[in-house]
């Protein structure tokens, strides 16, 4: 095994910076919605049909470049980007190369572009699908001007990706949460744009069931997977968070272990925790938080400084309106 600092000065690292993945997840083991699986049809279709249209057809002919199939998937967290990538990679017979991009990104000015150029190469020797997840962090938009030497750095990753993306001639799948981060230069580089959106009440009440296995996980009667699905607007990464935590719940009650089962509310209290802790993720030290409560002799004394400064206010008034008459009064009196 090599050793750390042996790894530190000549940039090999434990961890492979593309990792190849005999894909086994197929399109049953996702459940998306309609317009989504559509999208995703049509990219197959385009994958499946490349040869037709630009061997036999002679496009490939009149276009030298860009005969790649660029698919960038977009959509929140959780919503079945990566298995559809593994799944795609699977419907056709071919690997997945999956880029790391925290490896990917040397600390070595330069080494960056040279990385991504060898995915790509790596991608043709082994005939795979070459899938960059969190795609916005390499893929992220040029600076004008760039004066400092990370900036410049970027824009040529940037550069380096964006020519690498219109020679290759395979599949290519980038997936991300902030679709909006890219370059410009890439919409017209990707073929297919596909949105994955928050799945509806039935393809949760699906997702519910393709989580449980079929014949060994121990659910009660009572588990009502419709109802949770209605109940919870959770994505398909977030149910499967909460299959986990109320499988765990189950398990650590007391008794045999022939006698415990996941009942409905190991299910609610799991997914409660789960969108919690989502809500914990979203606050902000500069936003006030709305599930704090307020303290009530706080409330009595904040009610109580209100009330005595409206008091005050009058009484001023008051005063104010009695000195103004007072002067009057003088300003006659002196005149006569």
């Amino acid at each position: 095994m090599a050793s750390p600092l042996l790894s530190l000065f000549t940039g090999r690292a434990s961890r492979r910076a593309v990792e190849t993945i005999v894909p086994e997840r197929t399109f049953a083991d996702v459940v998306l919605p309609p317009e989504t699986r559509r999208t995703l049809d049509d990219a197959l279709a385009q994958v499946r049909n490349h040869n037709l249209i630009f061997s036999r057809w002679g496009l490939g002919e009149r276009h030298a470049s860009g005969l790649g199939l660029a698919f960038n998937f977009a959509g929140p967290p959780g919503t079945g980007k990566t298995i559809c990538a593994e799944a795609i990679a699977h419907s056709l017979g071919m690997k997945l190369l999956v880029v790391d991009y925290a490896e990917l990104e040397s600390m070595w000015m330069g080494e960056t572009p040279k990385n991504i150029a060898a995915a790509f190469r790596s991608a043709v020797e082994q005939n795979a699908v070459l899938f960059f997840d969190e795609a916005d962090a390499i893929a992220v938009r040029r600076s004008a001007g760039a004066a400092l030497a990370q900036e410049r750095e970027s824009n040529v990753t940037v550069n380096v990706l964006l020519r690498e993306v219109e020679a290759f001639n395979g599949v290519v799948i980038f997936a991300t949460n902030l679709a909006a981060n890219f370059d410009p230069a890439f919409e017209r580089r990707i073929r297919t744009h596909v949105r994955f959106l928050m799945p509806g009440v039935d393809e949760r009440e699906r997702i519910w069931h393709v989580q449980i296995h079929p014949r060994k996980t121990p659910l009660a009667p009572d588990v009502n997977f419709r109802e949770l699905a209605e109940r919870f607007a959770a994505s398909g990464g977030e149910i499967k968070n909460a299959v986990l935590k109320a499988a765990s719940a189950a398990a650590a009650e007391p008794g045999a272990d022939s006698n415990k089962a996941i009942h409905h509310r190991h299910l609610v209290r799991a997914m409660e925790e789960v969108l919690a802790a989502k809500a914990v993720m979203k606050q902000s030290l500069f936003e006030d938080d709305p599930t704090q409560k307020e303290d009530p002799i706080i409330t009595a004394l904040q009610a109580a400084e209100q009330r005595w400064r409206s008091v005050a206010l009058l009484a001023l008034t008051l005063a104010g309106g009695a000195l103004l008459a007072a002067a009057v009064a003088v300003t006659v009196a002196l005149m006569r």
